[in-house]
């Protein structure tokens, strides 16, 4: 009887929680993240501000189950994606945050000042760029050694314990970096008025790259 009434209570306390995180999500929208007030949430949702403090005990409690949920989805997405190669991460990537733009850029936008995410959002994070890294090993090497492909020899921890070589780390995050320049961009509206279309310079960006970034990779047979 007592496991059915904590299952009970922890069911109602997942609910709230997301009900919180929802309007939590429209106020960052509408005031920005410098103005998310609980006290304005827990009036949303019909309880006081002590109230509140029983799911969320802080500000940054609150912004690090937004940030975890976030990176959460984009990391299904991007895993979901990976087989399909370069390309199909790049747009998948793409489309979830032009489904959401306020979700992308509260991930990589400027930073919170103040705020530190903990360890595990980190380890999320991680994920998408494990990805990037296989993706990106699956396309044919080759071409002269950058000075930035030797610098990552000594500097690859972000990579984990995936064995290879300098060259994919650097093409990584070539394709990391000019696809969320891109996006950023786009996003933040700096393309608006220009008159042209910015999906077609992501194409272009991904185009650019080394390596033949946009070829799809082979499936092993």
């Amino acid at each position: 009887m007592d496991t059915g009434r904590q299952t009970s209570r922890e069911r109602y306390r997942a609910q709230v929680c997301e009900e919180i995180k929802r309007y939590a999500w429209e106020q960052l929208a509408t005031t920005g993240v410098s103005a998310l007030s609980l006290n304005a949430i827990a009036k949303h949702v019909g309880m006081s501000g002590p109230a509140l403090y029983r799911y969320f005990p802080s500000r940054d409690d609150l912004i690090t189950d937004l940030i975890r949920d976030a990176y959460r989805s984009l990391a299904d997405v991007v895993c979901a994606a990976g087989p399909g190669g370069v390309s199909a991460v790049a747009h998948a990537i793409r489309d979830w945050a032009l489904a959401d733009p306020q979700r992308y850029l509260f991930l990589y936008g400027t930073p919170i000042p103040g705020y530190r995410a903990p360890g595990d959002t980190t380890r999320i994070s991680n994920e998408i760029m494990t990805v990037l890294v296989e993706v990106h090993a699956a396309l044919p090497e080759g071409g002269s050694v950058t000075p930035f492909e030797t610098h990552l020899d000594d500097h690859r921890a972000w990579a984990g314990e995936l064995p290879v070589s300098s060259a994919v780390l650097c093409r990584a995050v070539t394709f990391w970096t000019r696809l969320h320049g891109v996006l950023s961009l786009e996003l933040a509206g700096h393309f608006a008025g220009m008159g042209f279309d910015p999906a077609v310079l992501f194409d272009a960006e991904l185009d650019a790259l080394p390596a033949g970034a946009r070829r799809p990779s082979v499936a092993s047979p």
